[in-house]
């Protein structure tokens, strides 16, 4: 574990940030600064989701920051995110995350260690405002990896891999989705006054365009997976058109040569001199119907 204090005597801000700690030095962490051990314990579940709470003066908010997803890798909660906690109270501040981010590191030497922040509820919604940043880069990219797919489905340049990697890319926006639909309650948890209300304005802006964007990219996912099964089922359509109109005009050439193709002996147009180019005039015929019937239904 590494804790690591920042402190700004000025504005009499404390900032405790702590990286991969175990289960007893939470627990110290518990004792030192009066924090709730339970809520301390949940910071250990690697699939927490977001979530905010009061517990005793103090508020505990967790969020998850979007991390890159490599490509064959399943998705899910934990493997497309990573968990960040806090822990503030008026002049005290405790993140607490399993890896280190360089957003954090930026937020303290921009602002904390300047003294542009008096209240502890600034630096959280400017921390929020980074963390929501963390969904934007993989939205462009899912939506450019949509754009892609919408070429080649259009083109009908189908194959079967294609609609796996536009299940993972549903898959995805849905997880995305999720997670910020369930932040939506520690954002709205932050209180700043009217004057100081800037960087948290922007942090509920940035998540409501986030909300839009990945919503959109969900439903865009869903329309194009339904046209590529239409188009699927239209090439098969297609395919068995050809098949049964095939049928359609070998049925009955087939029947009338297996009529003649009997071996009886009083069979009277065997002994017809012209049976056989009368027979092959009659299976024309036959086939110049079925063709022109087809035509005047516009099947052909």
């Amino acid at each position: 574990m590494a804790i690591v204090i920042f402190e700004n005597k000025e504005q009499m801000l404390t900032w405790v940030d702590v990286t991969a700690p175990s289960s007893t030095e939470l627990t110290e962490l518990s004792k030192t600064y009066d924090l709730n051990h339970f809520a301390l314990s949940a910071c250990l579940q690697p699939d927490h989701l977001p979530k905010h709470e009061d517990i005793e003066g103090t508020h505990f908010i967790i969020t998850r920051v979007l991390m890159p997803i490599r490509s064959g890798k399943s998705v899910s909660i934990q493997s497309i995110s990573t968990k960040i906690a806090f822990f503030y109270r008026p002049g005290l501040l405790i993140t607490i995350h399993r890896i280190s981010h360089d957003f954090i590191q930026d937020v303290r030497m921009r602002f904390f260690d300047k003294g542009q922040f008096k209240l502890v509820e600034s630096i959280v919604a400017k921390l929020l405002w980074h963390i929501l940043h963390s969904y934007e880069l993989p939205a462009v990219g899912l939506s450019t990896e949509l754009d892609e797919f919408e070429n080649m489905v259009f083109s009908q340049n189908l194959t079967p891999q294609m609609l796996l990697e536009l299940y993972q890319i549903k898959r995805k926006a849905l997880m995305s989705k999720k997670l910020l639909l369930f932040s939506q309650e520690a954002i709205s948890s932050v209180k700043l006054p009217v004057a100081k209300a800037d960087d948290l304005q922007d942090s509920r802006d940035l998540h409501l365009k986030l909300l839009n964007i990945y919503d959109q990219i969900h439903e865009d996912v869903s329309n194009l997976v339904n046209f590529y099964l239409s188009i699927s089922a239209q090439k098969t359509n297609d395919v068995i058109k050809v098949l049964t109109i095939f049928s359609v005009f070998f049925m009955p050439l087939t029947f009338v040569a297996g009529i003649y193709g009997m071996n009886f002996d009083y069979m009277p147009e065997l002994k017809m001199r012209y049976g056989y180019p009368l027979l092959l005039g009659i299976m024309v015929l036959l086939s110049g119907g079925i063709y022109l019937w087809f035509r005047k239904k516009r099947w052909l």
